[in-house]
């Protein structure tokens, strides 16, 4: 059978392989190639009920409900029993497609479904203050109107298309895609099958981890505008680390268990504090084909920031515009500082950053991962099939998959609202206007430096926003941009060497108008697998914490889902390729995954 020895399973979970996976593992028949192992399903199906790739799940503690059984709902749930190949298909390769399909779907079907759980937000306030509502009408504090917030609720529980049109919504703005959660995917687990523990309840609003996220997107709004070159020499961005390194539930990298300004909007993924904040695969000039990509952006204006008055905020809230717009800066730059990176995620296609990260990696000349099969070949080369349309293509379809199975658990799981709704409730809270929301929030944000330099910059307790929308119109836990960047990022791995050290490294000026060579002592240590780890926080930060839209913890849940979707992916492709391999890859906690279908002939 085709194997992800991962030492963590699709959904998650941080754990050693059992003696009995072990041996299951080992006794699994020696097959010879795909027919062989479709006559041994049985066998095969065996081993997973006893341990390989079973889930390996904790259920929380959180005192919250469980998603909602949605099994009614397919039209395939009263299909008759059976898999045997219809009397009519008397072709032998037809019969042996049918044969690796249902083998495949047996399997994915064993691991059985992942545990949800949600912070329980949702039960603890009654006028749903810690829940995400935005895009349905609310009351001149924000507080949602609950009848409206009822037709939200039906339509999510019973995932009736007819339902989801009946929600009553507060303005021109529609909910974004909720139904694709509801989607089924033939070639990897099914959306419910990821959760606890890679997906955990999301940080609770009333929490210390929460207020901690909340004030360094505070301080993200206001060095929104320094070029990272130069956080080393500005005092708001030492200010900023000073206070966020403070805070024992701030989870960002450290050196010595200080945050310096160097370490600030960075993840803590191997290979990620080296070098130049700005990943090499997002300023690298590249091609694809004939067509020249020089990676300079059309990105915003400085110093025009949104939804800075409690009337925009509301207007946004509710699902209205306000009538501004982004200001487009006439010159086109190299991503240098905040804006720039929340100006790309604000019009990009998901999974772009990471089809031009293939594009460099081609043009500098990595390598292919070693466990392709046809290196050292004398006889022929991989195309549709271990070649660059393989590499191309799956960037897009697995991206598809990451999607649908975060929106899963964006809508049907968490709801967990936008950093700019919490910044709406801290407004009320410092105001003295507590008797118009049941939220408490922690002295953390509510005491901090960073709030209090936000409100002299512009006279509001609210979350500047770099985009005069807010966000999107869609929960905030996990992201869609990290689990699409986690899924693409791994298939880039697994396509590709992942040690490979990236030549002559480079770093935006200041402005943002040339590219310079990076000399940094730690220059020669920038490899593929560090800086694909570095591109995935780049842009899901660019869109959450330097746009004001997601939170930190969104992210780095987001990242590790989108890997576990793209290795359940790769694991369930593995046997359509006819080459035998064994490829492992740099998982983002450091630990190694082996996708193989050794056997093959």
């Amino acid at each position: 059978m085709a194997k992800d020895t991962s030492d963590q399973h699709p959904s998650g979970a941080h754990a050693e392989p059992t003696n009995q996976t072990r041996k299951s593992t080992e006794a699994s028949p020696k097959s010879p190639g795909r027919r062989r192992f479709i006559a041994g399903l049985g066998a095969a199906t065996a081993a997973v009920s006893t341990g390989v790739l079973a889930p390996i799940v904790a259920a929380s503690s959180a005192s919250a409900r469980e998603t909602p059984d949605l099994s009614t709902q397919s039209d395939f749930g009263g299909a008759r029993s059976g898999n045997g190949l219809p009397a009519s298909v008397t072709n032998k390769r037809v019969g042996e497609a049918f044969a690796l399909r249902v083998a495949e779907a047996t399997q994915d079907a064993l691991v059985g479904p992942a545990i949800n759980v949600n912070n329980g937000d949702s039960a603890r306030y009654s006028d749903q203050g810690g829940t995400y509502t935005k895009g349905l009408p609310h009351d001149n504090f924000g507080r949602v109107d609950l009848q409206a917030f009822a037709t939200f609720t039906d339509a999510l529980n019973s995932g009736e298309f007819s339902d989801f049109q009946k929600i009553v919504v507060g303005g021109t703005r529609t909910l974004n895609g909720p139904q694709g959660g509801l989607a089924f995917d033939l070639e990897a687990l099914d959306n419910v099958q990821f959760g606890q523990p890679i997906v955990p309840p999301a940080p609770a609003t009333a929490s210390a981890q929460n207020a901690t996220e909340l004030l360094e997107h505070y301080w993200a709004s206001l060095l929104r505008d320094v070029a990272f070159t130069d956080y080393g020499s500005s005092a708001l961005a030492a200010a900023a680390a000073a206070e966020l390194g403070s805070q024992p539930t701030y989870f960002g990298p450290r050196i010595g268990g200080i945050v310096t300004p160097n370490l600030l909007f960075r993840g803590a993924f191997p290979g990620e504090t080296l070098g130049p904040y700005i990943s090499q695969f997002f300023i690298k000039p590249t091609a694809m084909g004939t067509q020249q990509i020089s990676q300079q952006l059309v990105t915003y204006l400085p110093d025009i920031d949104y939804m800075t008055s409690f009337g925009d905020w509301l207007t946004v809230q509710n699902g209205n515009l306000t009538g501004d717009q982004n200001q487009i800066d006439p010159t086109r730059r190299y991503a240098c500082k905040g804006r720039d990176l929340a100006a790309f995620t604000h019009v990009d296609v998901l999974y772009q950053a990471y089809f031009t990260a293939y594009c460099v990696l081609t043009s500098i000349g990595v390598p292919p991962n070693p466990g392709n099969p046809y290196i050292g070949s004398k006889t022929e080369n991989g195309f549709g099939t271990f070649g660059a349309p393989d590499f191309a293509a799956t960037l897009a379809e697995v991206a598809t998959k990451a999607l649908n199975a975060v929106w899963y658990q964006k809508w049907f799981v968490h709801l967990r609202p936008r950093p700019e709704a919490i910044g709406g409730i801290v407004q009320l809270l410092m105001t003295g206007q507590n008797n118009e929301t049941d939220v408490t929030l922690s002295p953390v944000i509510l005491s901090s430096v960073g709030l209090q330099q936000s409100f002299s910059k512009y006279g509001t307790w609210l979350l500047s926003q770099a985009f005069p929308e807010g966000s999107p119109t869609h929960p905030s836990y996990p992201t869609g941009h990290g689990t699409v960047a986690g899924a693409c990022i791994t298939v880039l791995k697994f396509f590709f060497n992942g040690s490979f050290v990236i030549p002559n490294p480079q770093v935006p000026s200041d402005d943002g108008l040339s590219l310079l060579d990076y000399t940094g002592s730690d220059a020669g240590h920038l490899t593929v697998n560090g800086e694909l780890n570095k591109l995935g926080h780049n842009v899901s930060f660019g869109h959450g914490i330097h746009a004001g839209i997601h939170w930190r913890s969104d992210t780095d849940i987001s990242l590790l889902l989108g890997e576990a979707v793209a290795l359940s992916f790769l694991k369930d492709r593995a046997r359509t390729y006819n080459e035998p391999f064994t490829i492992s890859i740099r998982k983002f906690d450091g630990t190694t995954a082996t996708i193989s279908n050794k056997g093959n002939p």
